[in-house]
């Protein structure tokens, strides 16, 4: 049963159920209005696109624990669409490239998938947060300025496909801090000589926290204000 009173000057650490097309600073600013605490902050970010779980900090005692949290194996499941690219990876941008997927089987999908695991180099998204001089990626990519990306160090621990519906690869991926699913997507395209981009993604792990234990949103906000109310 989640408890439903808080003591943040301990600290308090909340697993939420991220919506569809928030981002992550939305939620934490959500969580923070309804608190009225300064120091609330999340243990690695989501995409809109993405949905799933979020651990949120709460409190100094907490948000300490930041570092640990960010730093933890996080568990997806998803869907991989073939036969088209988007410059974002995922569904933010228009595709700009479809590809024919008829020589495309399920047998290949799953020898592809093989050869994502263990340590590699992953090129992350033109689309994405990191900051290149200064300024996050994604502002050089809306305005067409080309920026060299540098390639990051991953680990995939476990990629397993659980089905295939051409041009759906439906796929579970455990993965370590920084992986880009959006660009395992697109190298996965690349490596069956064809297109690809992330049609859907769901966090379901992050360390040991699970989202069968994670709030809805607007549920977790109604008890926050309600607690901040009966405690004054």
């Amino acid at each position: 049963m989640k408890k439903t009173q808080f003591d943040f000057e301990q600290g308090e650490i909340l697993l939420v159920d991220k919506p569809l097309r928030w981002t992550s600073f939305d939620v934490v600013n959500k969580i923070k209005h309804a608190t009225k605490q300064r120091k609330v902050g999340h243990g690695g970010t989501l995409d809109p696109m993405a949905t799933g779980l979020l651990v949120i900090c709460i409190g100094r005692a907490a948000t300490k624990r930041l570092d640990e949290f960010q730093n933890d194996d996080k568990t997806y499941t998803g869907t991989i669409t073939l036969g088209a690219t988007r410059p974002s990876y995922d569904l933010e941008t228009p595709i700009t490239e479809a590809f024919d997927i008829g020589h495309i089987s399920a047998a290949d999908v799953r020898e592809v998938a093989r050869l994502f695991h263990g340590e590699m180099e992953q090129l992350p998204p033109i689309y994405s947060a990191i900051k290149k001089d200064g300024k996050p990626l994604y502002e050089s990519a809306r305005k067409g300025i080309a920026v060299e990306v540098e390639a990051r160090k991953i680990v995939i621990h476990r990629f397993e496909i659980t089905s295939v519906e051409l041009p759906d690869v439906h796929f579970l991926i455990r993965c370590s801090k920084g992986t880009y699913i959006r660009s395992i997507a697109h190298d996965f395209g690349q490596a069956l000589q064809n297109g690809a981009y992330l049609s859907a993604l769901r966090r379901t792990q992050s360390g040991n926290f699970d989202i069968a234990e994670a709030w809805n949103l607007d549920e977790l906000v109604e008890v926050l204000r309600r607690d901040r109310t009966e405690t004054k």
